[in-house]
Formats: structure tokens, C-alpha cells, sequence
């Protein structure tokens, strides 16, 4: 039983590892891609993109319960990846309407994908090795930051365009990579605790899959009835409201380190024809920063009020120190250039040495927000997990889907700016969270 369950999470683990390897990779470097398009045709933005995956992925958050409960986890994953490996299919032959239209179908794949993935983990630990198989998964996982960004590394260095050979090859080779990881989840096998129950409960339904289906669907949508009932009461509680401040953060910073900082580097005219190369460099270095501090502030540090208000405060220094260095570092236009590189010249000569120390404190601040983010929701909703994280996933991914939408069109310094607000203002809503707690008075009622 347990050498099967701990086959499971690893076999789970290095399907993510592969599945993210490709997509994490996409996500970095698309933006720059299509500035790089050989094609007039196609009119379609790599911000864009990125913010209707974030957008839709918000709203699908909703329903993934209900078709994890009704098809299975594996399923729902495999079918997810499916949908992954046609967005990035779709950068192969590069057109408008199915870029858009992949983006709206993997922004529905990611919720689905996410909620199978924490409903199958759980299934596959009980109380002694949940934190193990949830350290080994988040291990995995990380590594996706690593491998296709050295890739690009060792592609692009020393290219001034990507040319719609390199692209291909690239984007063959993700989607390889992606079908793999894809395929993996059907490796997947169900728990003794899960054969005992379709033996005991569903057995007599092989005769009729219709109706074995039309239970689990009706016991689904009645579940996901009572979790949006306790997903808006705990909207209308005063420490959920304070918590949002910083899980918006969470959501601007996301889509910042993610897609636009990578972006802004390929396209810094004084980096040269080592800026494309950049790119991958950069993404290796904040998956770094994010194994570096998960690793610190996740796994060693003990759940207690000091480390999560300190950890939350590292965080907030550590992103103000990278932003001003970023500030100071790359020009302001850089965001928002098309065909061209940078026309500004920032108040610093560009740096390779800075641009990849704030590429790791960007990874590393993150990681301090979302570990302690994940821990006081656990501690303070304890009972009302599922809701509480679900809402945390809708508010970031709202966010960061508007950032997505308005980075090809602002500045990077007010770019900068909101996050530096939102940042301070997010991380004092969380101390006075923390504060809170040292009242004896439920906080289920304010």
C-alpha cells in the first residue's frame, strides 16, 4: 500500500516536472517569440495570451471540483495535459485564432489540473507522509524551472532574432516534452481505498456506467454548492479581506517574474546578442531563488507567528531591493517594445551580474510570500481549507491576469510602482492578520 502510494506521488511529481518544463518555458519565452515572428499575419500578444490563461483559469477554479469528482483525478489530469501540449503545439504553426483560442482552453486545463493534483496527492498520503510527498512533489516541480530554460540558454545565446527554424525546433521539443509528461498520468494507480470503494459502492453500477456517473455527478454538484456557500462567507470576514491585499500581490509579482522580467532582459539593446540567451538564464535563476526559499521558509522553518511575520517581511525587502535594481538597471521601454529593441537608456549601464541577482530575489520573494501565504490560511481556516486556498488561486490569478493584460502597454517604472504599493500594502494587511491572532475571539466572525 504505501510503496504504491509513494510510486504515485513520484510518478506524479516527474509528470509535472515534464508537463511544467515545456510550459514554464513557453511562458518565458513567448513574449519574445512573437515579437520575432515572421509574420505579418499574426496579430496576436504574448501579455495577452498569458492573461486570458490567468483570466479564464480564475473563473474555471469554480467548477474543477465537480469534474475531478465526477471523472477521476487521473483523468482530469490527462485530459488537462492534453490541452497544454496543443498551446504549445500552437507556437509550431503560429495563427492568431487558435493561439487565443488554446489560451482559453488551457486557462480551463490549469484549474482542472491543480485541483486534480491536490485531490490525488491527499488520496496518496495520510498524516505521517503528507508533508514528505508534498516536499518530494514541490521538489519536482521546481526543477521545471531549470532544464528548458537552459535549453533556451544554449539556443539563443549570441542570437539578435529567433528565427522560425530555431522556433520550431524549440517548440517540437517542448511539445515532446509535454506529451511525455502527459502520457505519465496514465501510468497513475489507484489506491486500495479507492478499489474498496468502487467495489463496494459502484460495483453493482458496471452494468450501467450512465448512472454511475449521474451519482457521482449529482453528490459533485451538491458538494461544490456548499464550498461557494463557504467560499462567500469567508469573502465577507475581515481577516479574509485583509489576507487579499497580499494574495493580489502574490498575482502582480506572478506575472511579473513569470513573463514580462525575462522579456524585458532579450530586449535590452546594451545586453546584445547575449540578451535572447538571457531569457533562459534568467528563468534558471529565479527557479533557483524559489527552491532556495521554499527550501529555508517552507520545509525548516516551524509554524509559529515570528518566522511567518519575518519570513513576509524578508519577502517584501527582497522584492523592493530587486525592483529598484530593475529600476536602475533596464530600460523603461523595455516591456513594451515590439519589433525593435530598447530605445532608452536606464539610469545604470545594464548589468548581466544585476539583471541575474534580481532575477534570484525575485524567486526567492516569492516564495517567501506564497509559503507563509499557504501556512496562515491553513492554520487560520483549518476547517474550511478547500474554500480558503480557492479563493487565494481566484484573487492571485485575477491579478495577475490584469497585470498580464496591462504589461505590454505600461512602462516598466509604473510597473514597478504598483507593485512596490501593493507589495507594502499587502504585507502590512498580513502583520495585521497575525496581529489578530493573539485575540481569543474566532475570527470566523468579524
Amino acid at each position: 500500500m504505501a510503496d504504491r502510494r509513494t510510486f504515485n506521488v513520484v510518478v506524479l511529481g516527474v509528470g509535472f516536472l515534464l508537463l511544467f518544463t515545456a510550459f514554464t518555458t513557453c511562458g518565458n519565452i513567448e513574449q519574445t517569440v512573437v515579437k520575432s515572428l515572421e509574420n505579418d499575419t499574426f496579430t496576436g500578444s504574448g501579455y495577452h495570451s498569458l492573461g486570458i490563461i490567468y483570466g479564464v483559469f480564475s473563473i474555471s477554479n469554480l467548477l474543477a471540483p465537480t469534474v475531478v469528482a465526477v471523472i477521476g483525478a487521473p483523468v482530469t489530469m490527462f485530459l488537462s495535459g492534453i490541452l497544454y501540449s496543443g498551446y504549445i503545439a500552437v507556437f509550431i504553426i503560429p495563427s492568431t485564432w487558435s493561439f487565443y483560442l488554446t489560451s482559453v482552453l488551457i486557462g480551463v486545463g490549469a484549474a482542472m489540473l491543480w485541483t486534480a493534483q491536490g485531490h490525488f496527492l491527499v488520496e496518496n498520503s495520510d498524516a505521517s507522509t503528507i508533508n514528505r510527498n508534498t516536499g518530494l512533489f514541490w521538489a519536482l516541480l521546481q526543477c521545471s524551472m531549470l532544464f528548458g530554460n537552459l535549453y533556451i540558454y544554449f539556443d539563443w545565446n549570441g542570437s539578435t532574432e529567433i528565427s522560425d527554424r530555431s522556433r520550431k525546433t524549440i517548440f517540437t521539443s517542448l511539445l515532446v516534452v509535454s506529451v511525455l509528461g502527459t502520457l505519465s498520468f496514465l501510468v497513475l494507480r489507484n489506491t486500495h481505498q479507492h478499489e474498496e470503494m468502487l467495489s463496494e459502492d459502484e460495483g453493482q453500477s458496471l452494468l450501467s456506467a450512465p448512472t454511475m456517473y449521474k451519482e457521482r455527478a449529482t453528490t459533485a454538484i451538491d458538494d461544490a454548492k456548499f464550498e461557494f456557500q463557504t467560499i462567500q462567507q469567508l469573502l465577507k470576514t475581515k481577516t479574509m479581506l485583509l489576507l487579499s491585499c497580499c494574495m493580489a500581490y502574490s498575482g502582480l509579482e506572478l506575472s511579473f517574474y513569470s513573463g514580462v522580467y525575462g522579456t524585458c532582459i532579450g530586449a535590452t539593446t546594451q545586453f546584445g546578442g547575449a540578451a535572447k540567451g538571457l531569457i533562459g538564464i534568467s528563468g534558471i535563476v529565479v527557479g533557483v531563488g524559489e527552491i532556495v526559499g521554499g527550501g529555508l521558509f517552507g520545509l525548516l522553518c516551524k509554524n509559529n507567528r515570528f518566522r511567518r511575520t519575518s519570513v513576509v517581511f524578508l519577502g517584501m525587502v527582497v522584492h523592493f531591493i530587486a525592483f529598484y535594481l530593475i529600476f536602475l538597471n533596464i530600460p523603461d521601454d523595455a516591456p513594451v517594445v515590439f519589433r525593435t529593441s530598447t530605445q532608452d537608456n536606464p539610469y545604470l549601464t545594464p548589468s548581466v551580474s544585476i539583471a541575474m541577482l534580481c532575477s534570484f530575489l525575485l524567486g526567492l520573494g516569492d516564495s517567501c510570500f506564497n509559503t507563509q501565504l499557504y501556512s496562515i490560511l491553513g492554520r487560520v481556516y483549518a476547517e474550511q481549507s478547500t474554500a480558503a486556498f480557492a479563493i487565494f488561486k481566484f484573487i492571485q490569478s485575477v491579478f495577475a491576469a490584469v497585470a498580464f493584460f496591462y504589461s505590454g502597454y505600461l512602462l516598466l517604472t509604473w510597473q514597478l510602482l504598483f507593485m512596490v504599493v501593493l507589495g507594502f500594502t499587502g504585507t502590512l494587511c498580513f502583520f495585521v492578520v497575525e496581529r489578530m491572532q493573539n485575540f481569543p475571539v474566532d475570527l470566523q466572525e468579524y
